[in-house]
């Protein structure tokens, strides 16, 4: 029989119930406004670890960046401060699984058994027991990434080389994702804290290994992971940082949370150069299609991550055929290619591409991001949200769904009109009415050849 390290703090720090949990994680992730579509994800987070309703907006901030990663990251390593039991040295739990409310994540015993050698890694069940810093974190990496293994470490006494020492044997490749559990000041009034806070945010930002438990409780943690970042050249950006007077607490005595994402170089993508690569990718499934052409091979790792593209065709400045994807389902480069062929042969609207149409034909790929809901209160309300030539809309309601492309409001430029005609592509009775609609909206990049 496996021993598991149940839930301890489900019902506490987050919703006990599974599809209540996950309806929270859908919210939280649903919130983030970063709207931009992104290629790579980083090697490592710094998230905090207060109840949801306090810094779960900054936490989901932070592991929204890990989506693109999904079924690539097969392992994370967590390292979080121990709270409730002291502890010399940095604790594994010495048992096979941990359980959330969204399921079993098995520990990874490759990764334990790298760390065997090492004195500075010890066994602590007790440790584990009722910590929350390392559990709250558990669910936000199962909605985002799926199934992955873990090797978490409760820190407590330890020096910044043996941190480092640690996560240096835990590295691995693109498969791992390091994530560090801290918040910053705890009980300062509002102000107080924000001054503190914003000293703390510029030595992370800085790659400080001098962090005190009064600035940041997961310091130790914390320490180690800048130390070694410094050491292997990682980039690393604030994506965002509150307090809990921000979020769902008084002023009078907050708790300040923050994330950062730290990228090893290379790691994030610039979007032109991947345009050219997509761009190649949809032409040479074309070239295939019609003249049996081979395929080249890409190795462009990010063409493994999931992706969302629409291929949209030309011939004579007017539409020859466009079909795409919503979602994120499938290898970005298996996605542009397939929506390629099919924008050629299987647009409804148009007959098939011929092989003599297609050299006088224009290419057009369309990276999105991922869609995110909008909250509205009434129809003037969303209107109001919506931003022209910046936005890609889908509408739906009792089962028909329809999008346009940001590029649509090039024609169409009126809010409603724009809405309309959507609507109607949906196959929505006229007397629909917007204000009842579930609609998101999403960004592109895009790039033609």
């Amino acid at each position: 029989m496996a021993s598991v390290r149940p839930a301890a703090v489900a019902g506490a720090f987050y919703p006990a119930e599974r599809q209540l949990l996950a309806r929270e994680l859908d919210e939280l992730y649903g919130g983030v406004e970063t709207l931009e579509p992104r290629l790579g994800w980083p090697k490592a987070l710094i998230v905090p670890h207060a109840g949801y309703i306090y810094s779960g907006p900054v936490a989901a901030r932070a592991f929204d960046e890990l989506a693109p990663a999904r079924g690539l990251v097969r392992r994370v390593v967590l390292l979080g401060p121990v709270h409730r039991v002291p502890v010399r040295g940095l604790a594994l739990p010495g048992t096979d699984a941990f359980d959330t409310p969204l399921g079993r994540i098995p520990v990874d015993a490759a990764g334990v058994a790298a760390l065997a050698s090492l004195p500075q890694v010890v066994t602590s069940a007790p440790a584990h027991a009722l910590e929350h810093a390392l559990e709250v974190q558990l669910p936000f990496l199962q909605q985002v990434l799926g199934e992955f293994s873990l090797v978490p470490l409760a820190v407590g006494q330890a020096s910044v080389p043996q941190v480092a020492e640690v996560l240096e044997r835990l590295w691995g490749g693109p498969e791992t994702v390091i994530v560090i559990s801290t918040d910053l000041s705890h009980y300062h009034a509002y102000g107080e804290a924000k001054r503190i806070d914003g000293a703390t945010l510029q030595k992370i930002a800085g790659f400080a290994t001098d962090i005190h438990h009064e600035e940041a409780c997961g310091a130790t943690p914390l320490n180690g992971m800048l130390f070694l970042a410094k050491k292997k050249n990682l980039e690393i950006k604030l994506l965002t940082a509150c307090n809990s007077g921000d979020t769902a607490g008084g002023r009078g005595r907050v708790v300040g949370y923050s994330s950062f994402a730290l990228h090893e170089p290379g790691g994030a993508v610039p979007l032109e150069e991947a345009g050219q690569v997509l761009l190649s990718a949809a032409r040479a499934a074309l070239e295939h299609q019609f003249f049996g052409k081979e395929n080249p091979v890409f190795s462009y790792p990010w063409l493994k991550q999931t992706g969302a593209t629409f291929v949209t065709l030309t011939k004579d400045g007017k539409l020859r055929g466009c079909i795409g994807s919503l979602e994120a389902k499938r290898p970005l480069g298996v996605d542009v290619a397939e929506n390629a062929v099919a924008a050629a042969t299987r647009d409804p609207r148009f007959p098939a591409l011929t092989a003599a149409e297609w050299p006088g034909c224009g290419v057009e790929v369309s990276l999105l991001s991922a869609p995110k809901p909008l909250r509205f209160a009434d129809e003037a309300d969303l209107l109001e949200q919506v931003r022209p030539g910046a936005d890609g809309i889908i509408v739906e309601q009792e089962g028909k769904r329809a999008t346009f492309l940001p590029q649509v409001w090039e024609g169409i430029a009126d809010k409603r009109l724009f809405f309309g005609e959507l609507m109607k592509k949906a196959g929505m009775p006229e007397a629909s009415r917007l204000a009842r609609c579930k609609v998101w909206r999403y960004r592109v990049a895009k790039w033609k050849s």
